[in-house]
C-alpha cells in the first residue's frame, strides 16, 4: 500500500485499478494484481 498525493498516476498504472472512496479516505485497488494499491488522505 502506498501513500500518495495525488492517485492519478497510481490508477493509470493498470487498467483493472478502481477509484474508491471508503472512510473518508480514497483508495486505489486492483483485484488482478492485488500489489497495485494506493491510499490518499
Amino acid at each position: 500500500m502506498k501513500i500518495r498525493n495525488s492517485l492519478k498516476t497510481a490508477k493509470v498504472r493498470d487498467k483493472n485499478c478502481v477509484l474508491v472512496r471508503r472512510r473518508g479516505r480514497m483508495y486505489v485497488i486492483n483485484k488482478k494484481n492485488p500489489r497495485l494499491k494506493a491510499r490518499q488522505g
